[in-house]
């Protein structure tokens, strides 16, 4: 390994300001194994597929249609 690196040219990780969080969340397992037959057309994690929507919900500010 070398003494001294040169960073001069180096770029930042543009991944690095995507943080993630975990947290507990109560999900029925309807909707998880929805979302886990979808991960296995897409060949993406259902945990990942599930980020992403939710990702792409809120960047598009979707809010809810409930009716009670």
């Amino acid at each position: 390994m070398r003494k001294e690196y040169d960073f001069s040219n180096s770029v930042k990780n543009p991944y690095a300001k995507k943080l993630k969080k975990q947290i507990s969340l109560n999900i029925e397992t309807d909707t998880i194994d929805y979302f886990k037959s979808l991960a296995a057309k897409t060949g993406m994690p259902y945990q990942t597929l599930m980020n992403s929507f939710l990702t792409d919900c809120a960047i598009r500010h979707v809010e809810p249609q409930i009716k009670w």
